[in-house]
């Protein structure tokens, strides 16, 4: 994967009396009903670029998508109370435009001041968007004089406002994605070690390239949530009624024979909490792996568990961490994740950093984040980012002139 220092950013070029379309990843929790935005990180992430354009003297364009509604406009996935958030947040009005491309938003983009803020509407209300039609990135093109993509959590898709934008305009990258990929770098090139990682989630499946990229790299590797019932399958434990990736047994066992040879501490659950249903307010309790009830369902790491990775987690030096530890979402289940975040938020002289998704979701849910080295806003960028792969949407900026 190229390195972000390897691309042209906003301090590069000349900004000051140009038209700059912003691609913003703006794609927030929102209750539908009441227009309320729950969760307004992803908004406040992208301020300093933002600002820095305004006090510079651009006109400044926002283009995001927000929700998938699949070529069609859909009123409860307007960006107007995203603009409504950003203007109280900014302090300045934010212009909130009916549609993304075509002579009207033309119209309103020559209208601007410099340092003014605009808003397009919906990016997906255009099926083109996703398909990365070129006439549609080219009319979005049409709007600005350079393009500065923002949105890091969207930089492993080849859509339209991310890779086709960057055939018609000067392409650089902002703030936040440079921030991003230096943090999430720092981990896969120069770590300070000890280097633990925490890998969790549902299945073994959709973190395969995360876990064997990092068993390269890291020291120590923590595995809990969903996944932890293919390890122990392969481990001849009785694992109920949790879901097991039976395709995936081979690669567990893989797994763990690859950690005995590189010298990788690998860290699996000793007990773990199961319940009798799948449900918020089902019995449950505390047992060892050998003492899983057939029926039962697997929910969380248990508390000696919780215990044994703390001790682990204290030597570390920098740890990453990708994936809750149990079914989080449910009261009775969080306490493994939220021990874990916890524990992460004292650790005064480890660099600890987030690798965004539910991860990110249930440490914002804590109150912890400004207690983290680094929270990313992207999960399945980030993903990417650590598994070593490329990001079409970074491939497509301008490079660094050296």
């Amino acid at each position: 994967m190229e390195r972000p220092l390897n691309k042209m950013t906003i301090t590069d070029i000349q900004v000051k009396g140009k038209r700059i379309l912003v691609r913003v990843d703006f794609n927030v929790p929102m209750n539908e009903k009441s227009q309320v935005i729950l969760d307004d990180t992803r908004i406040k992430a992208a301020l300093p670029t933002i600002m820095y354009l305004c006090k510079e003297g651009a006109k400044v364009i926002l283009c995001s998508h927000l929700g998938e509604p699949n070529g069609k406009v859909i009123d409860t996935l307007r960006l107007s109370p995203v603009g409504k958030r950003l203007s109280v947040i900014t302090d300045k009005k934010v212009i909130c435009a009916d549609d993304c491309i075509g002579p009207e938003v033309e119209e309103v983009v020559g209208k601007l001041a410099f340092g003014d803020i605009l808003l397009l509407e919906n990016l997906r209300f255009h099926s083109e968007e996703k398909t990365n039609d070129p006439g549609f990135a080219q009319s979005l093109s049409r709007l600005a004089d350079i393009y500065v993509n923002e949105a890091f959590g969207t930089l492993h898709r080849s859509h339209a406002s991310i890779v086709g934008i960057t055939k018609f305009l000067p392409a650089v990258a902002g703030f936040l994605v440079e921030k991003e990929l230096e943090k999430l770098g720092s981990v896969l090139d120069k770590p300070i070690r000890p280097l633990g990682a925490i890998i969790g989630g549902a299945k073994v499946g959709d973190k395969i390239s995360l876990i064997e990229n990092m068993l390269e790299k890291v020291n120590y590797l923590f595995i809990g949530g969903g996944m932890v019932s293919t390890f122990l399958k392969v481990q001849g434990y009785e694992i109920g009624n949790s879901l097991v990736e039976d395709d995936k047994l081979k690669l567990a066992d893989s797994i763990m024979n690859k950690a005995i040879n590189k010298g990788v501490h690998l860290f699996l659950p000793v007990d773990l909490l199961i319940s009798d249903s799948f449900t918020a307010d089902s019995t449950y309790k505390n047992v060892t792996v050998d003492k899983i009830l057939p029926q039962w369902y697997i929910m969380d790491i248990g508390k000696s568990t919780i215990e044994k990775y703390k001790k682990a987690l204290g030597n570390c030096r920098t740890i990453l961490w990708n994936g809750p530890m149990g079914v989080y979402e449910f009261t009775n289940f969080s306490n493994g994740t939220s021990s874990i975040a916890n524990l992460l938020a004292t650790l005064k002289n480890a660099i600890t950093i987030i690798g965004g998704g539910s991860t990110a979701e249930a440490i914002n849910k804590l109150g912890l984040t400004d207690k983290m080295t680094h929270v990313s806003t992207g999960g399945g960028a980030s993903l990417k980012v650590l598994e070593g792969a490329t990001l079409p949407g970074l491939s497509a900026l301008m490079d660094k002139q050296i």
